[in-house]
């Protein structure tokens, strides 16, 4: 943003309905979350620029803090980006924050740590009002066991064997090393729903969907924790899980 001859970096923070978008990445002639907000700010203040996410939710996918990163050379006041942008934007996506950040912060590159969760509905009917944001599952399950399976993914790990083929990162300045470290990941109760929660400083294509799909298999006493180390060590996709419906998971923060 460019007040007084100098062009600011923007730091956008955002939360999103994933559920009628292609994911975050903007593509042609599909509504995604990247080319949405693009198109806003372009609309607010006449501005043509990509902004930059922490990282590509896949389709359905929602976020409750995304965070997006631009530099824009427009005279609107930052404090009034955020009015301006939801404004424009449609109800399913909102800007929860927009502010000045240093010229050298980038959204993904500058990412320390994220946190996930996945939502499963154990009850026999979920509420269409629900549908949309949960894996509805209501067939028996060992949940004690998936907790205990949980810490198997905890610490430094090649994830390979939970990675889908991301044909994007090829063309990005990316890490290509499918090693990344988990803090923790952990199954929890709450009323009818369990959740999966897990913070790592990166995660790959479809990683947290295919931890979900695997642990799932722990629950129905098809796998056992030495079967899911040993899935850990193969680093071979198509020793793991099936991959979790996008409906459940969620972008749930991002640490700088």
């Amino acid at each position: 943003m460019r007040i007084g001859g100098i062009v600011r970096n923007l730091r956008i923070t955002l939360a999103y309905d994933g559920s009628d978008f292609y994911g975050w990445q903007a593509q042609p002639e599909r509504a995604t979350i990247q080319g949405t907000l693009a198109a806003a700010i372009e609309h607010v203040s006449g501005a043509k620029v990509l902004p930059q996410g922490s990282g590509r939710t896949d389709a359905g996918v929602h976020a409750l803090a995304q965070v997006a990163s631009c530099e824009l050379d427009a005279g609107i006041p930052t404090e009034n980006l955020a009015r301006a942008l939801n404004h424009t934007l449609p109800p399913a996506i909102r800007v929860l924050r927009a502010e000045e950040a240093a010229p050298e912060f980038h959204a993904r590159r500058s990412a320390r740590a994220k946190t996930y969760r996945y939502r499963i509905y154990r009850g026999e009917f979920c509420s269409p009002f629900l549908a949309r944001y949960v894996y509805h599952y209501p067939y028996p399950l060992d949940e004690k066991v998936m907790q205990e399976a949980a810490g198997v993914v905890a610490g430094e790990h090649d994830f390979t064997s939970f990675a889908a083929v991301d044909p994007e990162r090829r063309h990005e300045d990316e890490e290509t090393s499918n090693v990344r470290t988990i803090y923790s990941s952990e199954w929890g109760r709450e009323g009818e729903e369990l959740a999966y929660t897990v913070r790592g400083n990166g995660f790959l294509h479809h990683m947290v969907r295919n931890l979900v799909g695997t642990f799932l298999l722990v629950g129905k006493g098809t796998l056992d924790c030495a079967g899911l180390k040993r899935i850990l060590q193969a680093r071979d996709r198509s020793a793991a899980g099936p991959t979790a419906p996008a409906s459940g998971l969620y972008l749930v923060s991002v640490e700088y």
